[in-house]
Protein backbone atom coordinates (compact mmCIF):
# COMPACT_ATOMS: atom_id res chain seq x y z
CA UNK A 1 0.00 0.00 0.00
CA UNK A 2 1.24 3.78 -0.60
CA UNK A 3 1.75 5.40 2.38
CA UNK A 4 0.05 8.74 2.69
CA UNK A 5 2.04 11.64 2.74
CA UNK A 6 1.12 13.30 6.12
CA UNK A 7 1.48 17.37 6.11
CA UNK A 8 2.82 18.73 9.36
CA UNK A 9 2.99 22.38 10.23
CA UNK A 10 5.52 23.81 12.81
CA UNK A 11 3.34 26.02 15.14
CA UNK A 12 4.04 28.94 16.76
CA UNK A 13 8.01 29.08 16.53
CA UNK A 14 8.37 30.52 20.10
CA UNK A 15 6.94 27.31 21.70
CA UNK A 16 7.48 23.78 21.52
CA UNK A 17 6.50 23.19 18.23
CA UNK A 18 9.63 23.17 16.01
CA UNK A 19 11.11 20.39 19.07
CA UNK A 20 8.47 17.89 18.72
CA UNK A 21 8.52 18.85 14.79
CA UNK A 22 12.12 17.52 14.74
CA UNK A 23 11.53 14.85 17.12
CA UNK A 24 8.78 13.08 14.57
CA UNK A 25 11.43 14.24 11.93
CA UNK A 26 14.06 11.82 13.22
CA UNK A 27 11.48 8.55 14.20
CA UNK A 28 12.27 6.23 12.36
CA UNK A 29 8.74 4.38 12.90
CA UNK A 30 7.08 7.27 11.51
CA UNK A 31 8.73 7.07 8.27
CA UNK A 32 7.65 3.27 7.64
CA UNK A 33 3.96 4.56 8.03
CA UNK A 34 3.87 8.20 6.16
CA UNK A 35 6.00 10.13 4.22
CA UNK A 36 6.17 13.72 6.54
CA UNK A 37 6.09 17.06 4.61
CA UNK A 38 6.51 20.31 7.26
CA UNK A 39 5.23 23.73 6.55
CA UNK A 40 7.47 25.79 8.37
CA UNK A 41 11.06 27.56 8.07
CA UNK A 42 13.79 25.43 7.64
CA UNK A 43 16.61 28.55 9.21
CA UNK A 44 14.26 28.23 12.95
CA UNK A 45 14.14 24.01 12.65
CA UNK A 46 17.85 24.14 12.03
CA UNK A 47 18.27 26.51 15.13
CA UNK A 48 16.52 25.02 17.61
CA UNK A 49 18.00 21.53 16.82
CA UNK A 50 21.37 23.25 17.59
CA UNK A 51 19.87 24.95 20.88
CA UNK A 52 18.60 21.79 22.39
CA UNK A 53 21.37 19.27 20.68
CA UNK A 54 19.52 17.12 18.06
CA UNK A 55 21.11 16.19 15.00
CA UNK A 56 19.06 18.07 11.96
CA UNK A 57 17.40 15.31 10.54
CA UNK A 58 18.14 14.53 7.05
CA UNK A 59 15.44 16.30 5.11
CA UNK A 60 14.84 17.33 1.88
CA UNK A 61 13.97 21.39 1.27
CA UNK A 62 11.63 22.24 -1.00
CA UNK A 63 9.87 25.93 -1.90
CA UNK A 64 5.96 26.48 -1.60
CA UNK A 65 6.43 26.44 -5.55
CA UNK A 66 8.29 23.38 -5.97
CA UNK A 67 5.91 21.51 -4.01
CA UNK A 68 3.07 22.66 -5.31
CA UNK A 69 4.17 22.09 -8.73
CA UNK A 70 4.26 18.38 -7.80
CA UNK A 71 8.42 18.00 -6.81
CA UNK A 72 8.65 15.35 -4.44
CA UNK A 73 11.06 13.32 -2.24
CA UNK A 74 11.50 9.54 -0.70
CA UNK A 75 12.91 11.11 2.43
CA UNK A 76 10.76 13.99 4.81
CA UNK A 77 10.47 17.23 3.43
CA UNK A 78 10.50 20.97 4.76
CA UNK A 79 8.53 23.26 2.73
CA UNK A 80 10.34 26.40 3.61
CA UNK A 81 8.16 29.07 3.77
CA UNK A 82 11.07 31.24 4.84
CA UNK A 83 8.11 33.53 7.17
CA UNK A 84 10.70 34.40 9.87
CA UNK A 85 14.03 34.52 10.85
CA UNK A 86 15.40 33.49 14.13
CA UNK A 87 16.25 36.81 14.92
CA UNK A 88 12.53 38.03 14.90
CA UNK A 89 11.53 36.48 18.28
CA UNK A 90 12.67 35.85 21.19
CA UNK A 91 11.72 31.48 22.44
CA UNK A 92 9.22 31.49 24.95
CA UNK A 93 7.56 34.76 24.48
CA UNK A 94 4.32 35.69 22.52
CA UNK A 95 4.65 37.62 20.07
CA UNK A 96 2.70 39.09 16.33
CA UNK A 97 5.35 37.84 14.44
CA UNK A 98 5.20 34.16 15.65
CA UNK A 99 1.10 34.47 15.46
CA UNK A 100 1.50 35.96 11.95
CA UNK A 101 3.70 32.81 10.67
CA UNK A 102 2.02 29.82 12.53
CA UNK A 103 -1.22 31.49 10.72
CA UNK A 104 1.05 31.22 7.56
CA UNK A 105 1.92 27.66 8.12
CA UNK A 106 -1.64 26.67 8.62
CA UNK A 107 -2.57 28.49 5.23
CA UNK A 108 -0.34 26.51 3.51
CA UNK A 109 -0.78 23.02 4.74
CA UNK A 110 -4.51 23.44 4.35
CA UNK A 111 -3.87 24.86 0.53
CA UNK A 112 -1.84 21.68 -0.07
CA UNK A 113 -4.85 19.19 1.52
CA UNK A 114 -7.43 21.06 -0.71
CA UNK A 115 -5.10 20.63 -3.45
CA UNK A 116 -4.82 16.81 -2.31
CA UNK A 117 -1.08 17.11 -2.50
CA UNK A 118 -0.88 15.66 1.37
CA UNK A 119 -3.60 13.59 2.43
CA UNK A 120 -4.07 14.95 5.77
CA UNK A 121 -2.88 17.92 8.04
CA UNK A 122 -1.46 17.01 11.49
CA UNK A 123 -0.92 20.32 13.42
CA UNK A 124 1.52 21.52 16.07
CA UNK A 125 0.38 23.90 18.76
CA UNK A 126 -0.48 27.48 17.96
CA UNK A 127 -0.48 30.38 20.91
CA UNK A 128 -4.05 32.38 20.46
CA UNK A 129 -2.59 35.54 22.30
CA UNK A 130 0.46 35.40 19.38
CA UNK A 131 -2.76 35.27 16.89
CA UNK A 132 -5.04 37.78 18.54
CA UNK A 133 -1.34 40.07 18.41
CA UNK A 134 -1.05 39.53 14.90
CA UNK A 135 -4.68 40.61 14.02
CA UNK A 136 -6.26 37.41 13.28
CA UNK A 137 -9.02 36.26 15.21
CA UNK A 138 -9.60 32.63 15.18
CA UNK A 139 -10.00 31.37 18.26
CA UNK A 140 -8.12 28.21 17.32
CA UNK A 141 -7.19 25.53 14.74
CA UNK A 142 -10.69 24.28 14.01
CA UNK A 143 -12.40 27.30 12.95
CA UNK A 144 -9.66 28.12 10.38
CA UNK A 145 -9.77 24.91 8.80
CA UNK A 146 -14.05 24.61 9.26
CA UNK A 147 -13.65 27.87 7.36
CA UNK A 148 -11.11 26.73 4.17
CA UNK A 149 -13.05 23.47 4.02
CA UNK A 150 -16.32 25.54 3.66
CA UNK A 151 -18.11 22.59 6.07
CA UNK A 152 -21.38 22.50 6.85
CA UNK A 153 -21.66 21.17 10.10
CA UNK A 154 -18.14 20.50 12.13
CA UNK A 155 -16.86 19.29 15.31
CA UNK A 156 -13.90 18.63 17.23
CA UNK A 157 -13.62 15.61 19.19
CA UNK A 158 -10.30 14.32 21.21
CA UNK A 159 -9.73 10.74 20.94
CA UNK A 160 -7.96 8.23 22.70
CA UNK A 161 -8.16 4.81 23.44
CA UNK A 162 -8.83 5.57 27.02
CA UNK A 163 -11.70 8.21 26.92
CA UNK A 164 -12.59 10.07 23.49
CA UNK A 165 -14.96 13.47 23.79
CA UNK A 166 -16.29 15.62 21.08
CA UNK A 167 -17.54 18.74 21.09
CA UNK A 168 -21.47 20.58 21.02
CA UNK A 169 -19.56 24.11 21.50
CA UNK A 170 -15.50 24.63 21.54
CA UNK A 171 -14.13 28.36 21.78
CA UNK A 172 -16.48 30.54 23.55
CA UNK A 173 -16.99 31.67 26.76
CA UNK A 174 -19.48 30.03 29.31
CA UNK A 175 -21.68 32.67 29.29
CA UNK A 176 -22.41 32.41 25.31
CA UNK A 177 -22.67 28.39 25.58
CA UNK A 178 -25.89 28.01 26.23
CA UNK A 179 -27.58 30.10 23.54
CA UNK A 180 -25.69 27.52 21.31
CA UNK A 181 -27.08 24.75 22.42
CA UNK A 182 -29.46 23.69 19.69
CA UNK A 183 -31.12 20.26 19.14
CA UNK A 184 -29.75 20.88 15.22
CA UNK A 185 -26.48 21.30 16.65
CA UNK A 186 -26.18 18.54 19.32
CA UNK A 187 -27.53 16.35 16.82
CA UNK A 188 -24.94 17.17 14.30
CA UNK A 189 -22.01 16.51 16.61
CA UNK A 190 -23.40 12.88 17.37
CA UNK A 191 -23.50 11.86 14.06
CA UNK A 192 -20.08 13.12 13.03
CA UNK A 193 -18.91 11.50 16.39
CA UNK A 194 -20.92 8.03 15.46
CA UNK A 195 -19.92 8.34 11.79
CA UNK A 196 -16.27 8.68 12.42
CA UNK A 197 -16.09 5.90 15.24
CA UNK A 198 -17.43 3.73 13.24
CA UNK A 199 -14.48 4.10 10.26
CA UNK A 200 -11.73 4.03 13.25
CA UNK A 201 -13.18 1.16 14.98
CA UNK A 202 -14.99 -0.55 11.97
CA UNK A 203 -18.08 -1.43 14.64
CA UNK A 204 -20.93 0.09 16.03
CA UNK A 205 -20.10 2.67 18.46
CA UNK A 206 -21.93 3.52 21.88
CA UNK A 207 -22.33 7.09 22.49
CA UNK A 208 -23.32 9.22 26.17
CA UNK A 209 -24.42 12.62 26.08
CA UNK A 210 -23.78 14.80 28.96
CA UNK A 211 -26.18 16.96 30.36
CA UNK A 212 -25.44 21.18 30.51
CA UNK A 213 -26.26 21.77 33.67
CA UNK A 214 -25.47 20.25 37.10
CA UNK A 215 -27.24 17.05 37.15
CA UNK A 216 -28.49 16.99 34.03
CA UNK A 217 -30.94 19.94 34.44
CA UNK A 218 -33.12 17.99 37.15
CA UNK A 219 -36.38 17.86 35.47
CA UNK A 220 -35.63 22.17 34.87
CA UNK A 221 -34.07 22.65 38.50
CA UNK A 222 -31.23 24.04 36.87
CA UNK A 223 -30.97 25.77 34.12
CA UNK A 224 -33.55 26.51 31.59
CA UNK A 225 -34.56 23.37 30.46
CA UNK A 226 -31.72 23.03 28.06
CA UNK A 227 -31.86 19.36 28.12
CA UNK A 228 -35.32 18.66 27.54
CA UNK A 229 -35.91 21.75 24.66
CA UNK A 230 -32.61 20.70 22.78
CA UNK A 231 -30.39 18.05 24.23
CA UNK A 232 -33.11 14.85 24.93
CA UNK A 233 -34.60 15.92 21.21
CA UNK A 234 -31.62 15.35 19.52
CA UNK A 235 -30.88 12.14 21.49
CA UNK A 236 -33.89 10.52 20.08
CA UNK A 237 -33.27 11.53 16.71
CA UNK A 238 -30.78 10.13 16.77
CA UNK A 239 -31.61 6.81 18.01
CA UNK A 240 -34.49 7.08 15.60
CA UNK A 241 -31.60 7.29 12.85
CA UNK A 242 -29.98 4.04 14.55
CA UNK A 243 -27.28 5.21 16.53
CA UNK A 244 -26.74 3.85 20.30
CA UNK A 245 -26.73 6.75 22.09
CA UNK A 246 -27.23 7.67 25.95
CA UNK A 247 -28.19 10.54 27.96
CA UNK A 248 -28.56 13.09 29.12
CA UNK A 249 -26.61 12.16 31.74
CA UNK A 250 -24.98 14.34 34.77
CA UNK A 251 -22.19 15.85 33.57
CA UNK A 252 -20.48 14.92 36.86
CA UNK A 253 -21.23 10.88 36.90
CA UNK A 254 -20.67 10.15 33.15
CA UNK A 255 -17.21 10.06 32.97
CA UNK A 256 -16.96 7.17 35.99
CA UNK A 257 -14.69 4.29 35.05
CA UNK A 258 -17.52 1.85 34.40
CA UNK A 259 -19.42 3.70 32.23
CA UNK A 260 -15.96 4.44 30.38
CA UNK A 261 -15.66 1.16 29.65
CA UNK A 262 -18.91 0.53 27.76
CA UNK A 263 -18.65 3.83 26.29
CA UNK A 264 -16.50 4.67 23.01
CA UNK A 265 -17.29 8.72 23.15
CA UNK A 266 -19.00 11.03 25.22
CA UNK A 267 -20.77 14.15 23.46
CA UNK A 268 -19.73 17.09 25.77
CA UNK A 269 -21.56 20.49 25.38
CA UNK A 270 -18.50 22.93 26.46
CA UNK A 271 -14.71 22.95 25.66
CA UNK A 272 -13.99 22.03 29.47
CA UNK A 273 -16.33 19.31 29.95
CA UNK A 274 -14.41 16.80 27.93
CA UNK A 275 -11.22 18.41 27.98
CA UNK A 276 -10.69 18.14 31.72
CA UNK A 277 -11.18 14.26 31.85
CA UNK A 278 -9.68 13.78 28.65
CA UNK A 279 -6.49 15.74 29.73
CA UNK A 280 -6.28 14.06 33.43
CA UNK A 281 -6.76 10.05 31.44
CA UNK A 282 -5.11 10.49 28.39
CA UNK A 283 -2.43 13.55 28.50
CA UNK A 284 0.05 12.13 26.26
CA UNK A 285 -2.06 10.41 23.96
CA UNK A 286 -4.95 11.92 23.31
CA UNK A 287 -5.27 13.55 20.26
CA UNK A 288 -7.53 16.39 18.39
CA UNK A 289 -9.51 15.86 15.13
CA UNK A 290 -11.89 18.24 13.41
CA UNK A 291 -14.84 16.37 12.41
CA UNK A 292 -17.33 17.24 9.07
CA UNK A 293 -14.55 18.49 7.02
CA UNK A 294 -13.35 18.07 3.18
CA UNK A 295 -9.71 17.55 4.68
CA UNK A 296 -8.71 14.98 7.11
CA UNK A 297 -6.94 17.52 10.49
CA UNK A 298 -5.14 15.73 13.61
CA UNK A 299 -3.71 17.68 16.32
CA UNK A 300 -1.44 17.65 19.30
CA UNK A 301 -3.87 17.77 22.94
CA UNK A 302 -1.61 20.61 24.26
CA UNK A 303 -0.03 24.08 24.30
CA UNK A 304 2.68 26.01 23.47
CA UNK A 305 4.09 25.21 26.79
CA UNK A 306 6.55 28.66 26.25
CA UNK A 307 8.17 28.01 29.79
CA UNK A 308 9.93 24.65 28.73
CA UNK A 309 10.23 25.89 24.76
CA UNK A 310 13.73 24.94 23.55
CA UNK A 311 14.76 23.80 26.23
CA UNK A 312 14.85 19.65 24.86
CA UNK A 313 12.43 18.92 27.55
CA UNK A 314 8.81 18.14 25.81
CA UNK A 315 7.35 15.22 25.15
CA UNK A 316 6.35 14.60 21.73
CA UNK A 317 3.45 11.61 22.30
CA UNK A 318 0.51 13.44 21.69
CA UNK A 319 2.39 14.72 18.13
CA UNK A 320 3.59 11.04 17.27
CA UNK A 321 -0.13 9.49 18.56
CA UNK A 322 -1.81 12.54 15.99
CA UNK A 323 0.20 11.65 12.88
CA UNK A 324 -0.65 7.54 13.86
CA UNK A 325 -4.27 8.69 14.09
CA UNK A 326 -3.62 10.57 10.55
CA UNK A 327 -2.75 7.65 9.17
CA UNK A 328 -5.51 5.79 10.33
CA UNK A 329 -7.85 8.22 9.48
CA UNK A 330 -6.32 8.22 5.67
CA UNK A 331 -6.26 5.13 5.13
CA UNK A 332 -9.88 4.57 6.50
CA UNK A 333 -11.08 7.08 4.29
CA UNK A 334 -12.71 9.19 7.33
Amino acid sequence: MKKPTIALTMGDPAGIGPEVILRALADPSLHELCHLVVFGDAEILTRCANVIGLPMPEVTLLSEEQFASGTKSDSSAIIDLRRLTTEAFATGQVSAACGQASYDYIQAAISAALAEQVDAVTTAPINKEALRAAGIHYPGHTEMFAQRAHAQRWCMMQYSLEITCSFVTVHVGYAEVPALITAERVLDTIELTADALRKIRRREPHLVVCGLNPHAGENGLFGRREEEQHILPAIEEARRRGISVAGPLPPDSAFLPGRRQETDAFVCMYHDQGHIPVKALAFDSAVNTTLGLSVLRTSVDHGTAFDIAWQGKARPHSLFAAIQLAVQLAARGL
